[in-house]
């Protein structure tokens, strides 16, 4: 059999993956010993930590799925004006970390926050409160945005049957609605569950004397240098996200025929319904971005809480501390991750989603998709044990190989299902013309799937600016982004420069998101012309 370059570059990709993916794992449970497990589990902390991460993320995940149900449903299910607007300002939450949420709520509810001062608020924000409020600011825009994908696509034609039948809105909403959002819903609850439950930026900043097990994981691996017992907890934060992993891989296989959507969703005018709109969006947005709100002013205060006059002392101050540095270093880690990562998952889904049934396809179709299963403290652990002799570890390769590892599966399933939608025999009819696989993919799909490319490469983008977790047991003085700067300035109460540190992030994504809107709007006007000189040349 004829080795093809296509070929080639395939299984030098699954090695890749499987060095990167499969075998940081491995190494992890290998370093398990009995007496780690007997430690961990025996520990007076074990059990009441356990406690504190399942009762905060259940809370968080019940709140966050129900909230981003109800927005989505109000942005489409109502005549509010600039839908795309509302849906880009609620997720906006996206583009800073998750420890940043949590500063946000202490900056405002904590003992000297600004809402506790302004209305004399007593609040137990350090414990169940904080984290579950934190993680729900954290983990909301990524439910969301799944509800409002699948409503957005929602077939109408059911509910004018429904209508013509006389069944009332209410009853509509019952069995038609909620059933057709069944899968979104376990997704969503899956996806959050995961994110939270493994997240220890919110509860490193308000879970006071409530640790949950990734703030102790962080704290014995950084803190204590206790490799063993932090591969334990590593396990057992793995397990539920291993769980959730192989339930939604499961969903996906049943019932995975779709209908045609032959009508978007009409919204009747209702100006009662659509004020009542206005007022919860409005309300659920303001508290939203509240905490982004506080870096704003907080960013340029003289000393908070003492002196709340403008002043530019904490920009020049954290520039003179060498803040160019880290700024440096997460722009580097960002570019490299989005660039190799866009570039490696596209030609992974490529090989999968256009190579046929082949054994090595559906191998590196797993192994693509195996990372949704792997929380970034987990994976971020697992790279210090694999690779510390290495002579890239300390780099800022490094860090950008454990990003694209992270971040690989979503970019990965944009790229397989925009390609799965091609004539699935195009490749016959290319090799019929003596046209190679590697030509079709420069020549044919990369043209066409330009739009999702420009997506890939932003989620990778922001998401390198934002984690905390993947890369916070690799970093050194020299390669530290500015994202783990947050939780080194909070522990030296430099409380501006913590704000101005998240503000500087959101910036620079914004940024971001602002050019591959423009980028993407540009390349659909260019296809509108396009298509309307084909079409003005067609006898």
């Amino acid at each position: 059999m004829r080795v093809t370059s296509s070929r080639i570059l395939k299984y030098i990709l699954l090695s890749y993956l499987g060095a990167t993916v499969v075998l940081p794992i491995l190494v992890l449970f290998s370093q398990i010993r009995c007496k780690n497990v007997a430690d961990v589990f025996t520990s007076y902390q074990f059990w009441p930590m356990l406690r504190n991460s399942l009762v905060t993320t259940l809370l968080a995940t019940v709140i966050s799925v129900a909230l981003a149900f109800f927005l989505a449903y109000f942005i489409l299910r109502t005549r509010v004006r600039y839908k795309s607007i509302w849906m880009t300002l609620f997720t906006v939450p996206m583009l800073i970390p998750s420890i940043s949420h949590g500063m946000g709520l202490v900056l405002l509810l904590g003992e000297n926050g600004i809402l506790t001062n302004l209305l004399s608020l007593k609040l137990e924000l350090y414990g169940y409160l904080g984290i579950t409020l934190g993680s729900v600011l954290y983990s909301f825009p990524v439910a969301f945005l799944m509800f409002y994908d699948s409503l957005y696509y929602e077939d109408y034609t059911v509910y004018e049957s429904a209508e013509v039948l006389g069944i009332s809105k209410v009853r509509m909403f019952g069995v038609i609605t909620l059933p057709s959002m069944k899968r979104t819903v376990i997704s969503a609850v899956l996806a959050v569950f995961t994110m939270v439950f493994t997240d220890y930026g919110v509860p490193l900043m308000t879970g006071g004397t409530a640790m949950t097990l990734p703030v102790y994981m962080y704290r014995e691996v950084i803190g204590m240098m206790n490799f063993s017992n932090g591969a334990v907890v590593g396990v057992v934060l793995l397990a539920p996200a291993i769980v959730a992993f192989l339930v939604d891989l499961k969903k996906s296989g049943n019932g995975a025929s779709s209908s045609t959507v032959t009508k978007r969703y009409y919204v009747k005018e209702n100006r009662r319904r659509d004020k009542i709109a206005y007022a919860v969006l409005s309300l659920a947005l303001l508290m939203l971005c509240l905490p982004i709100l506080a870096f704003v002013c907080l960013s340029f205060v003289k000393q908070y809480p003492i002196d709340l006059s403008f002043s530019l002392g904490t920009l020049r101050k954290l520039i003179s501390s060498g803040i160019g540095m880290y700024f440096v270093n997460s722009v580097a880690i960002a570019l490299l991750t989005a660039l190799f990562g866009t570039a490696f998952s596209y030609y992974a889904a490529y090989s999968t989603a256009r190579g046929g049934k082949r054994i090595s396809n559906r191998v590196l179709h797993f192994i693509s998709m195996l990372p949704l299963a792997i929380p970034g403290v987990v994976l971020g652990l697992s790279f210090v044990m694999s690779f510390h002799a290495m002579p890239f570890y300390g780099t800022l390769g490094i860090l950008a190989i454990v990003n694209i590892v992270h971040f690989f599966s979503s970019p990965y399933l944009m790229a397989y299902n925009s390609l799965t939608k091609f004539n699935p025999n195009l490749e016959d009819v290319a090799g019929s013309l003596g046209i190679g696989r590697l030509r079709m993919l420069v020549s044919v799909y990369l043209p066409s799937t330009v739009s999702t490319v420009v997506e890939m490469y932003s989620y990778f983008f922001v998401n390198a600016m934002i984690t905390i977790s993947a890369v916070s047991f690799l970093v050194n003085f020299r390669t530290m982004p500015l994202s783990l700067l947050i939780p080194q300035l909070e522990s030296q109460s430099f409380i501006e420069g913590t704000a101005l540190v998240s503000l500087l992030i959101l910036l620079v994504n914004l940024a971001l998101k602002a050019i591959a809107f423009f980028v993407k709007r540009r390349l659909h006007f260019a296809e509108r012309a396009a298509v309307s000189g084909n079409g003005s040349k067609t006898p």
